[in-house]
C-alpha cells in the first residue's frame, strides 16, 4: 500500500506542472464557460449587491462594541440582536454601505428572544430588506450572511458570507439567564463576532432570518460552521410588540409536556390559573397540535411556543380521555414584570461583540474607527450609585463599564425614559396612531354622558342598556342588572354567566368619551390576533379602577373590532365584538354586538337605537 501511495504521489507531482503549462498555454477565450453558468453567476451578484445594501453596521458609544443590523423599512427601521443594542443603551451610531454614518435610538427589546428594533434617523428613503417566508426555507437551500465580522467595516463596507441551510427548526436553550433560540435557522455560512445581528438572505435576496449565535472553537473565537439565525416568521409574530417601545416578553402556555414511551407528547403538569386549565387543558392530556403546527416531540412543541408573545391566544388541539378537544389559549408570559426587566438589565452577551479595530479615518466615521494607542484607551469603569443625568447625557443601562453617552441635540426628542419602556416615545406615537385612526370616523368626546341604546331580539322580549355618569343599568327580556359606578367594578359583573356585560360596556363608553389620555393608564400593546377574525389587530391596553381592558382595531379602517374586559387577573374576560359600523351624527356606531364568555356565545345584540344624548332618568 505504501509503494502504490508513493507511485500515486509521484505521478501527481509529476503531471501538475504538465496541467499548469497547459492551462498557462492555452489561448484567452479557450474555456468555453456555459452561458447558464455566466448568468447564474451575475444573476447572484446582483442579488448580493442588492440585499447588502441594507444592511448596517452597529457602533456603540465609547468604544464599547457592536455588531450588525438590517433595514427592513423606508423610514429607517432596523432590526438587529438585543445582546448587540444593550451596550449602546438608548442611542448609537449605525452606518450602511452608501458610506454614510447615521444617528439611532433604540426602540424595543425582546430579551428573551434576542431581538431588537432601532430606527435610524435622518432620511426617509433608506433601502430595506423585503421579508421572505421562513417555513418555506428548506435543508439545503442556498443563503448568505451580510454584517460587520470583528467590526471590519471601518470603511462602511459589509462582509457577505455564502452556504446553505444546515438546519431548520433548531432549539438553543437560554444562555446565562434569558436568551433563548427556539425555531431557529442552522447555516453553514460563516457568522463570526460581529455578525450578529446582521440578516440571513435566500438565494432571491429575501430576509430569512436575524443572524445571533454560533459555535467557535475555543482558541481564536472563530467560526466552525455552525452559525443560528432567528428566523424571521418569529420576528414577524412580535414585529407589532417590537414596535411598542416597550420590554417584551415571551409567551408560556402554562403546562409542562414531555414524550412517554410511545412518543406521545403528554402533559406532565398545568397550571390551575393558566388559560389552559380553563379551557380544559388536564395532567396526562396527548397535545395534538399548536399554534397551527402538529406535534410530534416534546422539543418540538416548545420550539412552537418559543415563535409567539405574550397574550396571544393561539389554537391548541389535545386529546383526553379519548375525546379530542379544539380550543384557543391565551398564552402567559415567560416572567414576570419585575423579573423580565432584572434580567434584560443584567443578562450576560452570549457572544460579546469586539471592538472597534483601528482603520482608515472616516469623515465623521463612528467611535473607535480612529487609531488611538493603547495608553489613550478609556478603560470601563462604574458609575457612581446614583446618577443625575444631565441634559442631552443619558446613562447606559445595564453594562458592566456604564457611562453616560452624550446624545446629540437632534435625537433628543426621540427619546423618552419610562420604567418598564425600552423607549416611551415609540409607545405614544403608535397609541396616538392608533386612536387618531379610529377618531377619524368621528369624535365621541362631546357626546352626552349618557348613553341609551335598545334591542328587540328575535326569540322576543327587549334589552335596554343606559350607561351613566354614575351607573350602569340594563334590562335584558326581564332581567334586570345595575352597575355602581362608585364601588368596585370587579365586583359587579352582571348581567350573571356574562363576565361583566355592563361594566365591559361602561369601559367601552369611558374610552370613546375620554380618550386614552383622559381614560386611565392606557399603552400600545402591539399587534395580536383574534380568533375566528384574519389578520393582525393592533391593541390598546387601558387600566380603569380595577379593570383592564385590552382594545383591539382594525389597522387598515381604524374600526374598534373587539374589547376583552377583564375584572381580576387569573379569569376569562368579557368579550364584546363590535359589527355593522354605521353613520349617526357624523360618528361611526357599531349596530351590532357579539358577547362571548369563556367558551360560550353570551349574547347576540342588534341595537335598533343608539341614543348618545339620553337623559340620565332613561335608565327607569
Amino acid at each position: 500500500m505504501k509503494n502504490g501511495t508513493g507511485v500515486i504521489a509521484a505521478f501527481g507531482r509529476a503531471i501538475v506542472p504538465v496541467v499548469l503549462g497547459l492551462l498557462t498555454a492555452m489561448p484567452a477565450g479557450a474555456i468555453d464557460v456555459p452561458q447558464p453558468v455566466l448568468d447564474a453567476q451575475q444573476q447572484r451578484i446582483e442579488v448580493i449587491q442588492q440585499a447588502m445594501q441594507s444592511a448596517v453596521s452597529i457602533f456603540a458609544n465609547e468604544g464599547q462594541g457592536g455588531g450588525s443590523g438590517v433595514v427592513i423599512t423606508p423610514c429607517g427601521y432596523a432590526l438587529s440582536n438585543f445582546h448587540v443594542t444593550k451596550p449602546a443603551g438608548d442611542y448609537m451610531k449605525c452606518s450602511m454601505p452608501d458610506g454614510r454614518l447615521y444617528d439611532a435610538v433604540i426602540v424595543s427589546i425582546d430579551p428573551t428572544g434576542d431581538v431588537a428594533l432601532i430606527k435610524l434617523l435622518g432620511r426617509d428613503d433608506f433601502p430595506y430588506a423585503t421579508m421572505g417566508d421562513s417555513d418555506q426555507v428548506r435543508v439545503g437551500d442556498w443563503c448568505f450572511a451580510v454584517g460587520n465580522p470583528f467590526l471590519l467595516a471601518t470603511d462602511f463596507q459589509p462582509t457577505v458570507t455564502f452556504g446553505i441551510v444546515s438546519g431548520v427548526n433548531r432549539y438553543q436553550p437560554p444562555a446565562g439567564t434569558l436568551l433563548e433560540y427556539a425555531d431557529c435557522i442552522q447555516t453553514d455560512a460563516s457568522i463570526n463576532p460581529g455578525n450578529s445581528g446582521g440578516p440571513l438572505f435566500d438565494a432571491q435576496g429575501k430576509l430569512i432570518g436575524i443572524n445571533g449565535r454560533g459555535s467557535f472553537e475555543k482558541r481564536g473565537r472563530v467560526n466552525v460552521g455552525v452559525g443560528y439565525a432567528i428566523s424571521i416568521n418569529q420576528i414577524k409574530n412580535f414585529m407589532g410588540y417590537l414596535h411598542s417601545g416597550r420590554i417584551v416578553d415571551h409567551a408560556t402556555l402554562g403546562a409542562i409536556v414531555s414524550s412517554d414511551e410511545d412518543g406521545r407528547v403528554i402533559v406532565t403538569d398545568v397550571l390551575e390559573d393558566s388559560d389552559a386549565y380553563r379551557r380544559g387543558l388536564r395532567y396526562g392530556a396527548e397535545i395534538l397540535a399548536f399554534g397551527g403546527r402538529p406535534v410530534t416531540t416534546a422539543n418540538g412543541f416548545k420550539n412552537t411556543l418559543g415563535i409567539f408573545p405574550r397574550d396571544w391566544r393561539v389554537p391548541l388541539s389535545f386529546r383526553l380521555d379519548g375525546q379530542r378537544h379544539d380550543v384557543y389559549v391565551r398564552l402567559m408570559g415567560v416572567h414576570g414584570r419585575e423579573e423580565l426587566l432584572t434580567k434584560a438589565a443584567g443578562v450576560p452577551l452570549p457572544m460579546p461583540e469586539p471592538k472597534p479595530k483601528p482603520g482608515p479615518k472616516q469623515p465623521g466615521g463612528p467611535p473607535g474607527d480612529q487609531p488611538r494607542a493603547p495608553q489613550e484607551e478609556i478603560p470601563d469603569v462604574p458609575l457612581p450609585k446614583k446618577i443625575r443625568p444631565q441634559p442631552g447625557r443619558i446613562p447606559i443601562p445595564g453594562h458592566p463599564g456604564q457611562r453616560e453617552a452624550v446624545i446629540p441635540e437632534h435625537v433628543q426628542p426621540w427619546i423618552k425614559p419610562r420604567t418598564g419602556y425600552a423607549n416611551y416615545y415609540f409607545n405614544e406615537l403608535h397609541r396616538d396612531r392608533v386612536w387618531n385612526a379610529f377618531t377619524a370616523h368621528g369624535a365621541f368626546d362631546e357626546t352626552g354622558e349618557t348613553w341609551a341604546l335598545r334591542a328587540a331580539p328575535a326569540e322576543g322580549g327587549e334589552v335596554r342598556v343606559v350607561l351613566g355618569d354614575q351607573q350602569v343599568t340594563g334590562r335584558f327580556t326581564g332581567q334586570m342588572g345595575q352597575v355602581d359606578l362608585t364601588r368596585d367594578l370587579g365586583e359587579q359583573l352582571d348581567p350573571p354567566e356574562s363576565g361583566g356585560l355592563l361594566v365591559a360596556l361602561h369601559v367601552w363608553q369611558r374610552m370613546l368619551r375620554l380618550g386614552p389620555l383622559q381614560f386611565g393608564d392606557v399603552y400600545y400593546l402591539g399587534t395580536a390576533p383574534l380568533p375566528g377574525y384574519d389578520g393582525l389587530y393592533d391593541v390598546l391596553v387601558a387600566v380603569h379602577d380595577v379593570i383592564e381592558s385590552h382594545f383591539f382595531f382594525e389597522p387598515d379602517s381604524g374600526h374598534l373590532v373587539a374589547i376583552e374586559m377583564f375584572p381580576d387577573s387569573g379569569v376569562d374576560p368579557c368579550e364584546v365584538y363590535f359589527h355593522d359600523y354605521r353613520e349617526i351624527d357624523g360618528r361611526q356606531w357599531p349596530h351590532a354586538m357579539h358577547v362571548r364568555y369563556g367558551d360560550r356565545t353570551v349574547m347576540e345584540l342588534n341595537w335598533d337605537e343608539i341614543d348618545p344624548a339620553a337623559k340620565p332618568d332613561d335608565a327607569s
